[in-house]
């Protein structure tokens, strides 16, 4: 999971996630929210994800920011549990 969570959070292709769907919902304003263990069991969740799936939660409200914060200065929104997910594979991480 920490290793995904930097996946999504922390590789980059020109500055942008280096993920299509994050850098898609990530453009649109949101908050890369959650990632679930075993979230999808289906033989193709396995082989593309190892079964994790990732939540991406939409505040209305900040929107807007969230897209212009990652347009401009390419900084992604994300939670206090996905946050916690980078430090840890950053603290362990040898790359």
């Amino acid at each position: 999971m920490r290793l995904c969570a930097w996946y999504l959070y922390g590789e980059k292709h020109r500055g942008y996630a280096l993920n299509p769907v994050a850098n898609f919902h990530l453009q649109n304003g949101s908050v890369l929210w959650r990632i679930n263990w075993m979230g999808d069991t289906s033989p193709r969740g396995l082989g593309a994800s190892c079964g994790m799936m990732v939540n991406y939660r939409y505040f209305l409200e900040e929107t807007a920011s969230n897209s212009a914060l990652y347009l401009g200065s390419k900084q992604v929104r994300a939670s206090e549990q996905v946050l916690a997910l980078v430090s840890q594979f950053q603290q362990n991480s040898k790359l």
